[in-house]
C-alpha cells in the first residue's frame, strides 16, 4: 500500500479522510499550531523521501535537494501553500517528483488582507490602537491624521489573481488602480477599468504601491535601493508577496528619510521577524505575521486541495495543479 506522509497533525480531519482514499497515512507529531512555519527536521523529511510515496508539506518545510537525492519512492510533493519557495521545483522534475500546489483558494482572503494592511498604515489605525493601550493617546486624541485612500493612485505590482482582487477592492474605495506586471492583460484592463504602465511611471506617481509579485530567482530583492529611490516621495508601501521580494535595509532607509510614508508588511526576508527588529520600532509602520490566507475557512480548504492534488495524481497521473 501506497505511504503517504503529512508533516502536520492537526490539520482539517478532512484532509486525512480524503488522502486515505489512495493509501496509508502517516502524520508526524507536530504538537502545535498546524499553520506555524516552523519547519520539520530535515531528517524526517530524508527518511519520509526514502520509503513515502507522497509528501504533504507547509511553509517551512524545507524540500531541498538534500532531501530529494534521499528521495527512492517519492512521486509527489504537496504543499498547502501557494507559494513554493521552500520546494526545489526544479531538481524535484529532474528527479522525477512531481510537485503540487493550492492556488485560487486563498486570493480572496489575501487581497482582504493587503486592502486592510492598506487602511490600517494610511490611517494609522495601528498606532492609535498602540496608543490608547500604553496610555499616550491624550496628546493626539482627535487629531491622529492620515489620508484619505479617495482620488489616491494605487499602484499594483504583479497583476496575478491576488493583484486583480486587490484592484477590485481598491477601486471600490474610489482608488484610481494602475499597474504593472510581467505579462500586461488587456482582458483584465477592459474589465475593470485600470491601466497599465511601465514600472518607472507606476512608482513615481502611485500613493500606494502595493506588492503582489510571486518570488521566483528573478524577483529576489526585487525592491532594492534603486526602486525605493524612484518612489513618490510620501508614498506608503504595502507587501502581500514574499518577504524576499524586497531589500529590508533599503526600505528602512526609505522610510527613514521620508520617502515613505508608511509600510505595512505580512511577509519579511527572515521570518519570524527577530524580536526587536527595527521595523517593529517604527510608527509608521505596521506588521503582521504572514496570516495572509490565515482566514479558517480558507485555510480549511487549502490543506482540502493539498490533498485532492495527491488524489488525483495517483488516480490521473497529474495533480489538479501541478507547479
Amino acid at each position: 500500500m501506497r505511504c503517504i506522509f503529512v508533516t502536520r497533525d492537526r490539520f482539517p480531519s478532512s484532509m486525512y479522510k480524503k488522502l486515505e482514499e489512495v493509501g496509508r497515512v502517516e502524520v508526524y507529531p507536530y504538537g502545535e499550531s498546524p499553520w506555524s512555519t516552523r519547519g520539520v527536521p530535515k531528517e524526517v523529511l530524508k527518511d519520509v523521501a526514502r520509503r513515502c510515496d507522497a509528501l504533504v508539506v507547509f511553509i517551512g518545510d524545507v524540500v531541498d535537494r538534500e532531501v530529494l537525492d534521499a528521495a527512492e519512492r517519492l512521486k509527489i510533493v504537496s504543499t498547502v501553500s501557494v507559494g513554493v519557495d521552500h520546494i526545489d521545483v526544479e531538481y524535484a522534475k529532474r528527479r522525477g517528483v512531481a510537485v503540487a500546489h493550492t492556488p485560487y483558494v486563498l486570493v480572496d482572503a489575501v487581497a482582504d488582507l493587503a486592502v486592510g494592511l492598506l487602511i490600517a498604515v494610511a490611517r494609522k489605525i495601528a498606532l492609535g490602537d498602540r496608543l490608547i493601550r500604553e496610555g499616550r493617546a491624550s496628546p493626539v486624541w482627535g487629531s491622529l491624521m492620515g489620508v484619505d485612500l479617495k482620488g489616491k493612485r494605487a499602484g499594483i505590482v504583479g497583476l496575478g489573481n491576488i493583484g486583480v482582487a486587490v484592484a477590485r477592492r481598491l477601486l471600490a474605495f474610489g482608488v484610481e488602480v494602475v499597474y504593472w506586471s510581467r505579462r500586461r492583460k488587456p482582458e483584465v484592463e477592459f474589465a475593470l477599468g485600470i491601466k497599465y504602465v511601465d514600472l518607472d511611471e507606476l512608482l513615481a506617481t502611485s500613493d500606494f504601491v502595493v506588492v503582489a509579485l510571486a518570488l521566483t530567482p528573478e524577483t529576489e530583492r526585487f525592491f532594492d535601493q534603486k526602486k525605493f529611490g524612484r518612489l513618490k516621495r510620501g508614498a506608503f508601501f504595502i507587501n502581500v508577496g514574499r518577504g524576499r521580494l524586497v531589500d529590508t535595509e533599503a526600505l528602512l532607509e526609505a522610510l527613514e528619510d521620508g520617502r515613505l510614508a508608511g509600510a505595512a508588511l505580512d511577509v519579511f526576508d527572515v521570518e519570524p521577524l527577530p524580536p526587536g527588529h527595527k521595523l517593529a520600532r517604527m510608527d509608521n509602520v505596521v506588521l503582521t505575521p504572514h496570516i495572509g490566507s490565515a482566514a479558517v475557512e480558507t485555510r480549511e480548504r487549502m490543506a482540502e486541495l493539498a490533498a485532492e492534488n495527491v488524489v488525483a495524481f495517483f488516480k490521473s497521473g497529474r495533480p489538479l495543479y501541478a507547479v
